[in-house]
């Protein structure tokens, strides 16, 4: 999943008004995004039609921001999963974090608190690779350093919930 934005750094917005129905939908969705909205309508109580109409404002609101499917990265010969803190001179990398936009193995980029400045979740073909992608982030201007963490074992991986 590419989640691009036109900014770099994102600004919360306010949160979407959510009725007990819209929250219930966004779980169905969560749960089994093929599902038909008449399908989703007879798990709801609702027609078809509403359920679309709730379905496409949830869309335009970006409570909703897509619709992907979860790939296993073990078996599209990706299976090193690696989280990433990035060290870097100074706050203003905003150049820096559009460079590492272009790495195919960097799945998200996030800005953080503590000795960290960004958190970078990786997944990779193997320690090679992900050696080579490390030495990639080190020649970027403004990045100082790394620590990187190797994932063992996945027990659950998930998005937000909407209840």
């Amino acid at each position: 999943m590419t989640s691009e934005t036109t900014a770099v750094r994102q600004r919360p917005s306010p949160p979407a008004r959510l009725d007990e129905t819209d929250r219930k939908l966004l779980g169905l969705l969560a749960e089994d995004a093929t599902r038909s909205y008449a399908e989703l309508g007879r798990l709801l109580h609702l027609s078809a039609p509403a359920v679309h109409e709730r379905a496409k404002r949830l869309k335009q609101e970006r409570v909703i921001k897509a619709t992907t499917a979860q790939l296993d990265g073990a078996k599209i010969g990706r299976p090193l999963l690696a989280f990433v803190h990035v060290l870097t001179d100074n706050w203003t990398v905003t150049r820096q974090i559009l460079e590492l936009r272009k790495f195919p193995d960097i799945e998200e980029i996030h800005s953080s608190t503590g000795e960290s400045s960004m958190l970078l979740k990786v997944r990779t073909r193997d320690t090679q690779s992900l050696e080579e992608l490390l030495e990639k982030i080190h020649a970027i201007e403004g990045f100082k350093g790394t620590r990187s963490y190797i994932a063992l074992s996945t027990y659950l991986e998930r998005g937000p919930s909407p209840e």
